[in-house]
């Protein structure tokens, strides 16, 4: 009698062993066909298992997806992702000292965040995910409003009520970052929904990692996508790792994340998320497709995660340490420059100036953040805040509840001013 055998995914290589992406399939340079965004899903499956690239080997855009930027914009782009990395480093380091409690970065993801930001309006709604701090740099938020996110201090924007990096911005029209995972596709979908039935222009667009297309809200957002023909963009990016679970948990052995897409009359696109070209060219066809009454699409961004899932986490229990150098898809900044290199529009010189100077920038934002506040040193966030931005109307019981430590934190005060004044007295006796 023959018996069934369950199959659990294995990654192809754990601690120890040679890094191995003979999986990934991985199309050539400028090898796949840019359709009309005006063809039905049905027709262009083939997106989903294809990989749109657009940088070949030698630093040059080929293919029909070269959205043909100027080199000014691409100038702008290498900046806002070095940033992003430089940023990173730094509340890292930050962590590590004690100056924050955790932290999570997005090495040799930025282009991801930042070509999809550069590929949208001002007025596109976007739904983050804890990686894609990119978001706000694109969107002119200060990096000091994110660092003092981060240290909980009196500017925090979410006055103490967050853990780090759950960034937002109103003003950007980003949405908040939730650590509950897969929340943001469905609401990028009632967002966008809501955007068509006001008749408005506008388009939202979220991101989550692979690891959460296997959340109940993935296969919500995409039903309620499908059948309404929202105008949304929902981004998988496939880095490979959730936390310590390799990709194939997720259900990515067997076909590709784009793939559930057309299962549900949704485009697949999977794009190599490591080319900003190639990024910025699939967002901006998935957005032009959106405004034009055309329906959702379905990104798979195929990248790396660099760094540790968090500061929480050793990626060297579970992987090669260094897989990160053996990655098929290269480093995004290092790919954008030599880019700009072979246009004549960049140079190494130019590269280590900008280096410099963002990094004096961050060292002097992070000076800045601090004279806010810090989780050892003051000034403090008002223990009184915490009742506010809760109810429209407060209820009685919260009301008591503030009046309360109100009052117990006036004796404190009275307690200590007196018990100081004792001592002042007792000094000059």
């Amino acid at each position: 009698m023959r018996q069934s055998r369950l199959h659990v995914p294995h990654p192809p290589a754990r601690p120890g062993e040679k890094p191995d992406f003979s999986y990934v399939r991985i199309s050539a340079p400028g090898a796949v066909a840019r359709p009309d965004t005006r063809v039905p899903a049905v027709e262009i499956e083939a997106l989903g298992t294809e990989m749109v690239r657009v940088l070949d080997e030698q630093g040059q855009a080929v293919g029909p997806w070269n959205p043909h930027l100027e080199p000014e914009d691409l100038q702008v782009a290498l900046r806002h992702m070095l940033l992003t990395r430089l940023f990173d480093d730094r509340m890292q380091r930050m962590q590590r000292q004690g100056r924050i409690s955790f932290y999570m970065k997005s090495t040799g993801e930025e282009a991801v965040a930042v070509a999809q930001a550069m590929a949208l309006q001002p007025g596109d709604m976007l739904f983050p995910s804890y990686r894609t701090q990119g978001l706000f740099i694109v969107r002119g938020k200060s990096l000091v409003d994110l660092m003092c996110q981060c240290l909980s201090n009196t500017h925090d924007m979410c006055r103490g009520r967050q853990m780090p990096i759950m960034y937002h911005s109103a003003a950007s029209n980003i949405f908040s970052i939730s650590g509950n995972l897969a929340t943001q596709f469905p609401q990028a979908v009632g967002w966008a929904m809501a955007a068509a039935i006001k008749g408005e222009d506008h388009i939202a667009a979220a991101w989550i990692g692979e690891g959460s297309s296997a959340e109940a809200d993935f296969h919500h957002a995409l039903t309620f996508a499908a059948v309404y023909q929202a105008p949304v963009i929902l981004n998988v990016v496939n880095n490979q790792w959730a936390i310590s679970s390799f990709q194939g948990f997720a259900g990515g052995e067997r076909r590709t994340f784009a793939q559930r897409g057309p299962g549900y009359g949704i485009p697949g696109v999977r794009v190599d998320g490591n080319d900003f070209l190639a990024v910025y060219a699939v967002t901006q066809w998935a957005a032009e497709r959106a405004r034009a009454s055309g329906g959702p699409t379905l990104i798979e961004l195929v990248t790396y995660r660099a760094a540790a899932h968090s500061t929480s986490d050793d990626p060297s229990r579970y992987r090669p340490k260094e897989e990160w150098q053996a990655w098929p898809l290269g480093d995004p900044i290092q790919r954008l420059k030599e880019h700009l290199i072979h246009l004549g529009e960049w140079s190494q010189e130019r590269h280590q100036g900008l280096e410099k100077e963002l990094e004096a920038h961050v060292t002097a934002c992070w000076k800045e953040a601090v004279t806010y506040g810090t989780l050892t040193e003051g000034p403090s966030l008002d223990p009184l805040s915490m009742f506010e931005d809760v109810f429209h109307e407060m209820p009685p019981n919260l009301q008591h509840q503030r009046e309360e430590l109100r009052r117990l934190m006036q004796e404190r005060a009275g307690a200590t001013a007196a018990a100081s004044g004792g001592l002042d007295v007792a000094g000059e006796g």
